[in-house]
């Protein structure tokens, strides 16, 4: 039997001073609140008494760090998976409202839709589906969880919703160390929640992509 109930975890709060946008950057570790939230979220997952058989993380720093509380939790160790990365983005590496200011970066946002900024919303979703579908027929049986970042986790969430990828960054419904869960029913997936367990208020959360 494949898993019963996949998890999609934001990781937690990261340590980001200069507050850029990481994107891909090496480095950017989680803050000490940070580590809070990615248990936090882990203990949310062990409260729903549903065993969970494979662990799946994005390669960058954050979400290797924010996987480290499952493994304590669940006893398995994390399948290190790139195609559940951070999306590349032209601006990774700079602050925003500073980059959005100079004329030259306009050309950038042409095309919010597809956007033209960054790897194109569609390529995120066709490879977070086939990383999606690979972790659930691997579970022998339970649930899945993979440790991703926001913005492959919201357009996954708007592909399944059947809504368009278009949409204002700064509204996304994916905060830090968010839990949003899917079924695979008859090959068609299906949110089936979204949780916001872990602490953040005050937080920063101004780096992702």
């Amino acid at each position: 039997m494949p898993a019963a109930r996949l998890h999609l975890v934001r990781h937690g709060e990261v340590h980001n001073p200069s507050r850029v946008l990481y994107g891909r950057l090496p480095g950017y570790r989680l803050s000490a609140d940070g580590r809070v939230m990615a248990r936090q979220a882990a203990e949310y997952v062990k409260s729903l008494e549903r065993p969970v058989s494979v662990l799946v993380s994005s390669p960058l720093q954050r979400t290797r760090e924010s996987a480290e509380p499952f493994t304590e939790l669940f006893g398995i160790e994390p399948v290190i998976d790139d195609r559940v990365i951070e999306p590349t983005n032209v601006f990774e590496g700079k602050r925003m409202k500073k980059a959005l200011a100079n004329p030259l970066n306009w050309r950038h946002l042409r095309a919010p839709g597809v956007p033209s900024w960054g790897e194109p919303y569609a390529r995120v979703v066709a490879r977070m589906r086939a990383a999606m579908k690979d972790a659930w027929f691997a579970a022998p049986s339970g649930d899945v969880v993979v440790v991703s970042h926001q913005l492959p986790i919201w357009v996954t969430h708007l592909a399944v919703a059947g809504e368009p990828f278009k949409h204002d960054p700064r509204r996304r419904r994916c905060a830090l160390s968010s839990v949003t869960s899917f079924e695979l029913v008859n090959g068609t997936w299906t949110e089936v929640g979204y949780a916001e367990p872990a602490t953040t208020a005050g937080a920063v959360d101004v780096g992702a992509v």
